[in-house]
């Protein structure tokens, strides 16, 4: 049987609620700004699979996630050793010149990391 779409939807309960609206937040990272939210483009993001406490193993795999496409790249900040080590990956992903925004996954107590290691705030 052929219904038009108009008497399909009248019988088919959607699976996701109506789209609501949002509010846009903008991840940044030097002149490199994405928008997130609140009508913006669906966004690429991708997450490392590196110990982030390798610092220079993990700026590299940033680089080619960024050169592969991603907008964004999470890196876990799981340990003081990980902490530790997000402002130097800041620094190798400057000097190489990827300017891709960094967005750290805490786990456990990421606010004290933060608190412990004022720096990440500021790689991050």
């Amino acid at each position: 049987m052929n219904l038009p779409s108009s008497a399909i939807d009248d019988f088919v309960e959607p699976a996701l609620p109506p789209a609501h609206r949002t509010r846009q937040a903008r991840v940044a990272w030097g002149t490199r700004v994405v928008t997130v939210g609140g009508g913006a483009p669906v966004r690429v993001q991708a997450m490392t699979n590196t110990d982030t406490v390798d610092a220079i193993g993990t700026a590299i795999q940033v680089k080619e996630l960024a050169l592969a496409g991603s907008e964004m790249v999470r890196i876990t900040v799981n340990t003081p050793e990980a902490a530790e080590a997000v402002p130097y990956i800041r620094e190798q992903l400057d000097r190489m010149g990827v300017a891709v925004p960094l967005i750290g996954d805490f786990h456990y107590h990421g606010h004290r990391l933060l608190t412990d290691f004022p720096a990440i705030a500021q790689a991050l």
